[in-house]
């Protein structure tokens, strides 16, 4: 059976106050780059799984975000699923 990487990316929703972004926009200010406007802090999550095929790698993959690696009533999450062989080429 074939294995995929799939690469998830989870922010917090747009209206969703971040007190980590604003703490690293604070800090980056005092580092004197003032033109930093917005910060926002998420999570990057790499997950190695094998599947028939990257249709159900993706919808694995999906699966287990929806259930557990994203929050869905603060954050939002995207994914992208290759084969792990292609992915780390």
């Amino acid at each position: 059976m074939p294995t995929f990487l799939a690469r998830i990316d989870v922010m917090l929703k747009p209206l969703v106050n971040d007190p980590q972004g604003l703490a690293v926009r604070d800090g980056l200010h005092e580092l004197g780059f003032g033109g930093v406007q917005r910060v926002r802090v998420g999570k990057h999550i790499d997950v190695t799984i094998e599947a028939a095929d990257a249709a159900s790698a993706e919808a694995s993959v999906r699966a287990m975000c929806e259930k557990l690696l994203a929050n869905p009533v603060i954050e939002s999450f995207s994914l992208e699923v290759a084969e792990a062989a292609a992915a780390t080429a």
